[in-house]
């Protein structure tokens, strides 16, 4: 397995980075790499069957919901 290194992090990114590993009950090192691996599997819908077999997996089954997971999404960043 590889290491990597993130310099120079704000002291209040940090922290808010270990308050959310707390409430996840996770270290810091898990909790950041569980936020690289979701990351990482967006990139993996980059073909249309690619987006199809997710959209399955959601159960979505008509617009409205799809959209509403896009804005809940949205708003909660």
């Amino acid at each position: 397995m590889a290491s990597l290194s993130i310099k120079n992090v704000p002291d209040a990114v940090v922290k808010r980075l270990r308050d959310r590993a707390a409430r996840r009950r996770r270290s810091l090192q898990g909790e950041l790499l569980a936020i690289i691996e979701e990351a990482v599997q967006l990139d993996r819908l980059s073909t249309p069957a690619d987006i199809v077999a997710e959209v399955r997996r959601l159960g979505l089954r008509s617009p409205s919901e799809s959209a509403a997971l896009i804005r809940g999404d949205r708003d909660g960043r």
